[in-house]
């Protein structure tokens, strides 16, 4: 019986960490949300810049509308909630470090401490890459089919002819907006994860490099999945900008493993034409 409860001690002291960890971090998020509530509206005038060049390009003036009533409110909440996620993410971070850190090893630490700087930054690197380059290319795509004659005013449309002239909502452009952002930062998040699971041992540089045709074809699903609407061009571009990084996480998994090889081989643990990975040169 003692030894039962003092085996269900440590359970119990992890949980009430994890509990503390998760006050904590979710008090940041709302505190940061609730700070950015207060001026969503530079924030919201940012994510439309975008748009308003694009508009300016076709000679409009950027507005967008209400289709509700409350619209307004809950675009405002969810900005707010956006940015608040955004701005607390370094302390959950830090809380999700706390926690996991005591039970790793000082090597593993070392190992895994990179990855975690890693993400934000590549996600941030995504989400910019979508929001200044991809972004602009497809709703300058989309206004494309307007009808031009409403636009000029040059003629006038004819008998059984309906104009067609974007008059967005702000709703709708908002979630279109950030299903740009957050699936470009995902897809970035390519590197860190393979990498992560080459140091695991899950997979190796070699079978990654065995995969490339199948890679080839998820990442052109995955490219039509995270684009929205059927912008052929902004999956091409998708496609060309994760591709390489596919390489780089093949090149960084293959550098891990030769590193552990001549680790290995210098302490003798590993003859000097033994290998722990399989076929290099497949890759």
């Amino acid at each position: 019986m003692d030894e039962v409860e003092a085996s269900s001690a440590p359970l119990v002291e992890h949980l009430a960490e994890l509990r503390n960890r998760l006050i904590w971090s979710l008090l940041a998020f709302v505190v940061a949300m609730t700070a950015c509530f207060t001026f969503w509206r530079p924030i919201y005038d940012y994510l439309t810049v975008p748009l308003c060049t694009a508009l300016e390009n076709h000679g409009q003036a950027c507005e967008l509308v209400f289709l509700s009533l409350q619209e307004g409110f809950f675009l405002a909440f969810s900005i707010s909630m956006m940015a608040g996620l955004v701005l607390s993410f370094p302390v959950i971070s830090y809380q999700l470090w706390r926690f996991v850190a005591p039970g790793l090893y000082k090597n593993e630490k070392r190992a895994f401490l990179p990855f975690m700087l890693a993400s934000p930054i590549m996600f941030i690197g995504g989400a910019a890459f979508a929001y200044y380059v991809i972004a602009p290319m497809a709703f300058d795509f989309f206004l494309n089919f307007q009808t031009a004659e409403t636009l000029t005013g040059a003629e006038k449309l004819g008998p059984g002819e309906a104009s067609i002239v974007f008059q967005g909502s702000a709703k709708a452009y908002l979630s279109l907006t950030m299903a740009f952002i957050v699936s470009f930062g995902l897809c970035f998040q390519l590197p860190v994860l393979l990498t992560l699971l080459g140091r695991a041992g899950i997979v190796t540089a070699a079978g990654l490099g065995r995969m490339r045709k199948y890679a080839l074809v998820g990442i052109l699903i995955m490219a039509a999945i995270a684009t929205p609407g059927p912008d052929v061009m902004s999956q091409v571009i998708l496609f060309a900008a994760i591709y390489p990084l596919y390489e780089i996480s093949i090149w960084l998994v293959r550098r891990h493993e030769r590193n552990v090889q001549a680790r290995m081989r210098a302490e003798g643990t590993l003859g000097e034409n033994e290998t722990l990975y399989g076929d290099e040169e497949a890759t």
